[in-house]
């Protein structure tokens, strides 16, 4: 990227960085420079980051919603800040484009893949707050996670429904759950559950109702596909 075209970047973030190097670092892909010495990735911003975020998104749910215990704040915290919300905002701010990775990580689609969306957008609340502070990483995610935050009126769709919309927009199929396993008393059964999508390798879910072990099966599936379940 040219200096012009992180100076736009900076632009559409509302944050001018003093650390050009710190920002080049957070845009900067494992896959760039093959590992040649002095390149530098964002892997470890992205560590940070992912606690930055975590931080503020927890406080501000700590404020918003008062009359909430800590089973009602926890799936509110995993649906903001899972990788899907966080490469929700690196496509807002184009940062797919700004992005610096292997030629070959580029054309098999890499700037569009939410896992890699999702990393860099945390490698740059860490650098905004290395560079600026605390106070400038929270008015760059209140900025945008505004969207989600209005939208926490609203307790965030359990595993099954999630994981039934993920299906049809990547497959074109639903889930199909099995009972594989029913033991214990009449009184206290325990179900594992078997759950499977296209092609996918199945996962498994264990619960006390048929219904538990379905969800903890659609939440064990998510996971494993890098959704957050």
């Amino acid at each position: 990227m040219s200096r012009d075209s992180y100076d736009t970047l900076e632009e559409r973030i509302g944050v001018r960085l003093q650390d050009r190097d710190l920002l080049i670092r957070a845009l900067t892909h494992a896959s760039y420079g093959d590992g040649r010495p002095g390149v530098r990735n964002n892997e470890r911003l992205e560590f940070v980051g992912d606690r930055v975020l975590g931080l503020v998104i927890a406080r501000r749910l700590f404020d918003s919603f008062e009359d909430l215990d800590e089973g009602g704040l926890a799936p509110r915290f995993n649906a903001m800040v899972r990788k899907e919300t966080c490469a929700r905002v690196a496509r807002a701010i184009d940062l797919g484009a700004a992005l610096r990775m292997s030629k070959s990580e580029s054309q098999s689609g890499g700037r569009e893949k939410p896992s890699i969306l999702g990393d860099a957008c945390e490698a740059l609340i860490a650098a905004i707050y290395i560079d600026r502070g605390l106070e400038a990483a929270e008015a760059f995610i209140d900025r945008f996670w505004e969207q989600e935050l209005e939208g926490l009126s609203k307790k965030p769709k359990d595993p099954k429904s999630r994981l039934q919309e993920w299906a049809l927009a990547r497959y074109k199929e639903t889930p199909e759950y099995k009972v594989v396993e029913r033991d214990g008393p009449d009184h206290d059964p325990r179900f594992e559950v078997e759950v499977t999508v296209g092609e996918l390798p199945p996962a498994q879910g264990r619960g006390g109702s048929r219904r538990d072990a379905e969800r903890a099966a659609a939440r064990a599936l998510l996971l494993r596909e890098g959704l957050n379940g």
